[in-house]
């Protein structure tokens, strides 16, 4: 773990290093247009080293048919600058975004991801994707990496939350 690592809440002059980092990780990540990583600058973790951002990670509440407090929230946008990587950073953001999460009374944590390996030693257990399509649709309708979300390979993961 770096002991010079800040972890702190994004703020509007991030959006350019935030866009940066996904776009660096395009094969790992769905990108995200500028105008929406700023209008949700306030879900945004940004960790730094030596005055340098080299990870991101944000979430999203995803609203649930008929009963509000069956929302869920997802992960999104975990990005770690790949000569920081193995450091523990990936976690402490996700750490720190799951307590913002607990924070709002969600009771569950959903990620779509290509590196379940790294979800699953943080709690998270692999599901069907036909379990959440109807929270994630949003972001799978607008995919420009695949037609089918279900040819997808990346893993649909949940971590239910105290």
């Amino acid at each position: 773990m770096d002991s010079g690592l800040t972890i702190r809440p994004a703020r509007i002059d991030d959006a350019e290093k935030i866009f940066a980092l996904v776009h660096l990780h395009r094969d790992e990540l769905i990108v995200r247009p500028m105008g929406d990583i700023v209008k949700n600058t306030d879900r945004f973790l940004v960790a730094e080293c030596g005055g340098r951002t080299v990870a991101c990670a944000a979430f999203a509440i995803l609203p649930e048919f008929g009963s509000p407090v069956r929302a869920a929230a997802e992960i999104q946008s975990v990005a770690v600058l790949a000569p920081m990587r193995r450091r523990g950073i990936g976690a402490r953001l996700v750490g720190e975004l799951l307590e913002r999460i607990r924070a709002t009374g969600v009771k569950e944590a959903l990620v779509l991801t290509f590196a379940p390996e790294f979800f699953g030693r943080l709690g998270f257990r692999e599901i069907p994707k036909t379990e959440v399509m109807h929270k994630l649709y949003t972001g799978c309708i607008n995919c420009t990496k695949h037609a089918d979300p279900f040819t997808c390979p990346e893993k649909a993961m949940v971590l239910r939350l105290p």
